[in-house]
């Protein structure tokens, strides 16, 4: 099975990775000349980190951990997770409080994902940019290469997801936020939340919300850019210098209306685009590689159908708190008023779980083909600690390195960690896609393997 995958950032090098495990022959294809070094996420979510854990990537991910959370610490002034710049998510006060995010700048991911590509064989060609797709009945051709299938993973101004003809609908931007390593001088308020936008500063860093401008902009963020957007948010002139790495994004809302088009696949910000609001763009577009890698390695039609299926909802889900997050980032009385109430509520515990719920993304479940009753079956499965018939010990991530289903329980595994859970079927992308009980029959139904297989 060969798959051409347009994109080499962190989505594109997780699938590339996830295909060749599967038995696939990959090659990326990469419009730069190299890694981009852009500092666009900071971090990814816990499904993210436990993804990347089963492929035995989990020290590597710890080694930036500590530092990503001091510079959380210095930008936000808190580690906690949040909605809407409302920092209240307690990761302490969630059902699974084990189950950890990790604070990691995408430069420093983009390096692990591409070292764990290419130690497993996979081919990158940087320096080559996408100019024709064309598809038959047999494959695809792209840049003269034939292939079985590609993927666009090529971010949010996808050449993929425009020459295939993908529908994109969606909700324009109400502002562009802007965030530069630089110094700023004058007579300016306080950092936080102002009558026309939102202004931080210090620490080498200036960042604005603002909500006048909202015109596409290309290109590296210049100190004037930013004088003019500080001059809108906070009404004052200010001197801006010593300008360095820089984002600019908006909190347009889009999202493909199908994730396939016949033998084009896409993942990530190909596929949709919103708010980084809470952090969840990097985590849902690698748990999209990691649900599309081993269905199409497989090639069947009715495991591939599946891949929109299931992860549609997911991205239609993001998109909606990303609204909601945009809508209470608005200036103004009526939306202060609103946010005080949103806080207060964030002191409950049940909501703060169900903020975190929502921002982890553990209340995902996907609807599984057959029926299943334990509470588990369609949901992401934690890395459980496992106990063996021989009394040794051992964890779910030591048996999913390689990629695969991964049946756990009696005989060989004698305890899993849980009192309600006495045997799984695991996918290779974490979900639990059959379970039992203590009590329940422990025979693995056909049909359970066999859809997935």
């Amino acid at each position: 099975m060969d798959v051409i995958v347009v994109g080499a950032g962190p989505v594109g090098l997780l699938l590339a990775a996830e295909l060749k495990l599967a038995g696939a022959n990959p090659v990326v294809i990469e419009k730069l000349d190299g890694p981009s070094g852009e500092p666009r996420a900071r971090g990814i979510g816990p499904l993210a980190t436990e993804a990347l854990v089963r492929r035995g990537l989990g020290a590597a991910l710890a080694e930036h951990d500590e530092q990503g959370r001091a510079d959380k610490l210095r930008d936000h002034g808190s580690t906690k997770g949040h909605f809407a710049s409302i920092f209240k998510i307690d990761q302490e006060a969630q059902e699974e409080p084990d189950r950890r995010f990790t604070l990691i700048w995408q430069p420093a991911l983009e390096k692990i994902l591409l070292d764990h590509a290419r130690g497993l064989g996979v081919e990158i060609r940087y320096g080559t940019e996408l100019t024709e797709l064309h598809q038959d009945g047999d494959g695809v051709i792209a840049n003269g290469l034939r292939a079985d299938y590609l993927v666009g993973c090529d971010g949010g101004r996808s050449t993929v997801r425009k020459l295939a003809g993908f529908e994109f609908p969606g909700t324009p931007p109400l502002m562009t936020v802007r965030r530069v390593t630089a110094q700023v001088t004058g007579e300016l308020p306080p950092p936080g939340r102002l009558d026309d936008g939102t202004l931080y500063y210090g620490h080498g860093i200036v960042a604005t919300f603002d909500f006048e401008d909202r015109d596409r902009h290309d290109g590296p963020i210049t100190a004037e850019e930013m004088q003019a957007s500080i001059k809108r948010v906070a009404g004052v002139d200010a001197t801006v210098t010593d300008v360095g790495a820089g984002i600019r994004f908006t909190d347009q809302a889009r999202q493909v209306t199908d994730y396939r088009r016949g033998r084009v696949f896409l993942a990530g910000d190909a596929a949709h685009v919103h708010s980084p609001s809470g952090g969840q763009g990097l985590n849902l577009g690698l748990m999209d590689a990691a649900n599309l890698g081993w269905k199409l390695a497989n090639g069947r039609d009715e495991l591939l159908d599946t891949y929109h299926a299931e992860r549609h909802p997911v991205g239609a889900a993001i998109l909606h708190n990303t609204r909601a997050q945009s809508a209470l980032l608005r200036p103004g009385a009526h939306t202060d008023a609103l946010r005080d109430i949103v806080s207060d509520l964030m002191e409950i515990p049940e909501v703060v779980r169900y903020f975190g719920r929502m921002i982890s993304g553990f209340g995902v479940r996907h609807e599984l083909p057959y029926p299943v009753r334990h509470p588990l079956a369609g949901t992401y499965c934690p890395d459980l600690h496992l106990t063996y018939a021989d009394g040794s010990h051992g964890r779910l991530a030591d048996l999913t390195r390689s990629g695969g289903l991964v049946r756990i329980g009696p005989p060989e595994i004698v305890s899993t960690g849980r009192e309600d859970l006495a045997a799984a079927l695991i996918r290779p992308d974490g979900v639990v896609a059959w379970a039992a009980a203590p009590g329940d029959s422990l025979e693995l139904p056909t049909i359970a393997r066999s859809t997935w297989a």
